[in-house]
Order: C-alpha cells, then structure tokens, then sequence
C-alpha cells in the first residue's frame, strides 16, 4: 500500500535544505518576505505582498491540508541558516497516482543558490518512491522566463500551453504552460542527473 501523505507528518530534508510542514506560527518566519519583497509574486495567481494577504495565504493552504488537497511547507535553508520560502504538493490524487508541485517561492538571497534543485530532488523523491506517484506535474505563467528554464534544468518535459487559462488578480488572464516529470523518467536517469547538478 502507498505512503499517504496526510497520514503522518512529512519532514524532507538533505545537507542543504529542510522542508517541513506548514503551520500558522510560521507567518513571523515568512513575514519580512511578504512585506519586504512584493514582486516574489509577479507571476503567482495568488498575492501574498503585505501581511493580510500573508495571513490568508497560510490560513487557506493549512485548510487545503485540512480538506486533504494539498501539504504545504515551509523551506530552510541550512546553509544560510535562514527561513527561505514555501513549496506545496496540491491537486493530490493518490487514486490516480498523480499530483502537481508548485505554489514554490523563495526570497531574493535563495534564488540561484541550488536551493531550488534540493528542494525539488526530496519532493520528487518522495512523490515517485514514497508515495508511489506515476506522474508529477507542473504548471507556471507562460511568460515566466526564469521559472520555466528552472523547470526544464531538473528535467521536466514541456507538454502544452494552455491559453488564456486563468484569470490574474490584475484583472487580465494568463496563459499556462504544463510541464512533467514521469516516475519511470525519474527512476531511469533523471535523479542521478539531478544529484549531479548539487553544489
């Protein structure tokens, strides 16, 4: 029988970054990004600029974890020894052996410090070995450059854009590239090629 994720609690962790499970006190951790660092979320379709919007952020992903939709955590970077971000697993369908990653954001001083590929190496990583996952999916604004290329260096395949898929909080509607990563993919060359990729 698969690992379920929301049977017990999730810790991730390697030399380089510990991901553990989103909670309310967490805001004082996350703080100084929502306030200090508003264009984190440029191409994000949901806001989380200011500590109102910070507040519902957290609230609405732990009633997601709730409704047994989605897990959220809060991302530590070891290295620095510093809170970085947020990163989540949602679209759960364990029935159907799929799930999408995203909802992933860090702070000015983590971005382009291979954070990210450690951070995805243990999500990837649990997805496919633990939870039994036969297809991890990703999905980002078309127009987000650095996000997509990010993307494809960890080894997704790009599949389709969805046009005019979703309505930005600024009014205008964006179109959605879908991204992928199989567990035969993963398990054939994929997670050695990631490994590889570490500082």
């Amino acid at each position: 029988m698969a690992f379920n994720v929301f049977s017990e609690e999730v810790i991730l962790e390697n030399d380089a970054v510990l991901l553990r499970p989103l909670n309310i006190n967490d805001f004082e951790h996350l703080l100084q990004f929502s306030e200090n660092e508003p264009e984190i979320w440029q191409y994000s379709l949901v806001r989380v600029a200011g500590s109102e919007n910070l507040n519902r952020y957290i609230s609405q992903a732990l009633d997601a974890k709730a409704a047994l939709k989605e897990y959220s955590f809060i991302v530590f970077d070891k290295k620095q020894k510093k809170y970085a971000g947020s990163t989540r697993f949602y679209d759960i369908q364990l029935s159907n052996a799929s799930l999408q990653l995203g909802y992933t954001w860090y702070g000015k001083d983590f971005r382009g410090t291979g954070l990210n590929k450690h951070c995805k190496f243990l999500m990837l990583d649990f997805a496919f070995n633990k939870l039994n996952i036969e297809r991890v999916e990703f999905r980002e604004d078309n127009n987000n450059e650095k996000s997509i290329a990010a993307m494809k260096i960890i080894g997704c395949t790009a599949e389709a854009v969805l046009r005019s898929s979703w309505p930005t909080p600024d009014g205008g509607r964006r179109d959605t590239i879908v991204l992928s990563i199989l567990r035969a993919e993963w398990i054939s060359d994929l997670r050695e090629q990631l490994k590889k990729k570490f500082d």
